[in-house]
């Protein structure tokens, strides 16, 4: 990674133990610049560069991407690693092995130091997080939901905020640290492929508007998809001298994105509304 004097941390843990959730503060002790946690490289509130190894379809095709399997995805990685000059990273695995693999694939130096999930949470913390995995196969993405989502878009996502009031290298009160994550359900934990297509989504958009109250009439709906979510366009007739027009646009809006986003957990990249005409009744 060039002449940069760089010290790589390890996060060591079986799946499902909590070492997503604790590798915010891990990284804010250790004063890491950037995490590598399932195919991400995340700095502060920004997911820098990546592929989720929690977007795969299979659970072989998530252990591939953790691993940075494709030449591609590692490149990706160490290129921002190089841009970013970070002095310290955090990588975290399911074991020694898997670390040391990430480790050489992003051409960084063996880790130095290894922290174990064991050291760091209680019997108790580590039983609670293996009873989450299993019953809701729920991940943690360290990272605030506004970088997250549009990765994650078409997965069941929620804000996670978490005080942490222990220090890990003391193990003694200090001061208390607010961290932001995400909690996502990826895909591989659905029980086979699951669709949304457009048909349902233009259901919940009439919903949407219909529910808002105004004397609309919605007489077109285009749905572009993109990886990171969707741009919705639509066309409405306004009644006449009713309410100012503007304003209803707005929180016609505003509806229509936390319709579809709390009922399909798809980003909503922006919705378009075009007033093709006012009428009279």
């Amino acid at each position: 990674m060039g002449d940069n004097i760089m010290e790589v941390i390890a996060l060591v843990g079986p799946s499902g133990s909590g070492k997503s959730h604790r590798a915010l503060l891990v990284a804010h002790e250790y004063n890491i610049d950037i995490i590598i946690d399932d195919g991400l490289a995340i700095k502060g509130s920004q997911i820098l560069a990546g592929i989720s190894a929690k977007k795969q379809p299979t659970k072989v095709g998530a252990i591939k991407t953790a691993l940075f399997s494709s030449q591609e995805h590692a490149d990706d990685v160490k290129s921002i690693i190089c841009k970013e000059k970070a002095k310290k990273i955090l990588i975290l695995g399911t074991s020694n092995e898997m670390v040391y693999r990430i480790a050489i694939r992003l051409n960084l130096p063996a880790p130095e130091t290894i922290v174990y999930i064991r050291d760091i949470a209680t019997e108790k913390e580590i039983e609670q997080a293996y009873n989450r995995r299993k019953k809701h196969g729920t991940h943690v993405v360290p990272a605030p939901t506004l970088a997250v989502k549009p990765r994650f878009s078409g997965l069941m996502i929620q804000p996670f905020k978490v005080l942490f009031s222990n220090s890990l290298k003391d193990n003694v009160l200090s001061k208390p640290i607010h961290l932001e994550q995400t909690v996502v359900r990826p895909t591989f934990n659905y029980l086979g492929k699951f669709y949304i297509k457009d048909p349902a989504l233009k259901d919940i958009i009439k919903y949407s508007v219909k529910k808002s109250g105004f004397y609309v009439r919605l007489t077109k709906i285009d749905i572009e998809t993109r990886a990171e979510g969707i741009i919705i366009g639509i066309e409405l007739l306004v009644k006449y001298g009713v309410y100012s027009i503007p304003m209803a646009i707005k929180k016609i809006q505003g509806i229509i994105s936390a319709d579809v986003e709390y009922m399909t957990a798809i980003n909503v990249l922006s919705i378009n509304v075009l007033v093709k005409s006012v009428y009279i009744e």
